[in-house]
């Protein structure tokens, strides 16, 4: 499967790529940030974010201690799977599998067509439905499998600090970090941030596909100025904010989008601080694409709870 060759034609045949092949951030059915560049509004806003978290390096499953969930199919095929994490984070701050999930045949939209998690549609502000195909697990072995992705267990991974940069467009508050556009990662072909690191680049191959990246973050909510955080990527994604799930693109897939608007949600604290969790993983060849698209001046917070990092 060439996961990074479908997605890209997909957001093609939707106008979301350049003919450069880099997909805009501003569209119609994406969010729009606020732009003025005459009279500089934005000005005061700082040029880059930039967002430390931790990068967990796995073996697949054929090689000797290798993980079961990475390079592994999921039974109803590669795709979209929604529902196999619980909407609450636990006592460490760390998604928990619950196995309850189905493929998603069709994704929910609000009515500029960003697909949404299910759990925030309302069809009276012109939200679109989507609907489910069959209940599967989305290439997950177990609870346990799972719980090893986000936490260190020697033998098992070798975690250590990465940091990206999200870089404020011109005239706008919409920070975005693409790894087709980033200049550590242009070159490369993909998200790929530990080639030839850790464990070493997966077998038979000059990179290094089989890892998850964990990012803590805070920022103040700014009740009706229209926060977003999208991402656009594979594999599996979740986003929590205050420890609610907003964002489930789990599975093993081609690249995928979904949106959150903040002002759509009744827990956060307005003009306070607020929390995003970030939970990504890489399980499969044979791409690794990487998009965070955001209006929120997000904030590093402690760096994810886990055990000592170690070489």
């Amino acid at each position: 499967m060439n996961k990074s060759s479908l997605s890209r034609n997909v957001l093609t045949a939707a106008g979301l790529l350049t003919a450069a092949g880099v997909v805009l951030a501003i569209t119609q059915a994406t969010p729009v940030a606020q732009a003025n560049d005459q009279q500089g509004n934005f000005n005061h806003l700082p040029q880059t974010l930039v967002l430390t978290g931790v990068i967990r390096d796995f073996h697949e499953r054929t090689e000797p201690n290798g993980h079961p969930d990475f390079e592994r199919r999921p039974a109803a095929g590669f795709g979209h799977y929604m529902g196999n994490v619980a909407l609450q984070l636990d006592s460490d701050k760390k998604p928990v599998f619950t196995g309850n999930g189905k493929r998603v045949n069709q994704q929910w939209h609000d009515a500029q067509g960003n697909p949404i998690h299910p759990r925030f549609f309302d069809s009276s502000k012109g939200d679109v439905a989507g609907s489910w195909g069959v209940s599967d697990p989305g290439g997950i072995q177990s609870a346990e499998s799972f719980r090893q992705w986000f936490r260190d267990y020697p033998g098992v991974n070798i975690s250590k600090e990465h940091s990206i940069t999200l870089r404020r467009e011109a005239g706008s508050n919409m920070y975005v970090f693409d790894d087709r556009e980033d200049p550590n990662y242009s070159a490369l072909g993909g998200f790929f941030p530990i080639n030839n690191d850790l464990f070493g680049n997966s077998k038979g191959n000059n990179r290094n596909y089989h890892f998850t990246y964990e990012l803590s973050t805070t920022f103040v909510y700014e009740p009706g100025a229209g926060q977003t955080f999208s991402f656009i990527g594979d594999d599996d994604v979740w986003v929590f904010i205050n420890g609610e799930l907003v964002i489930d693109i789990g599975g093993v897939h081609s690249a995928i989008r979904q949106t959150v608007h903040l002002d759509r949600l009744d827990f956060l604290k307005a003009n306070r601080e607020n929390t995003l969790h970030f939970f990504f993983a890489e399980r499969h060849r044979t791409e690794a694409n990487f998009r965070i698209e955001t209006t929120i001046n997000l904030r590093n917070a402690q760096l994810p709870n886990s055990a000592h990092l170690y070489d």
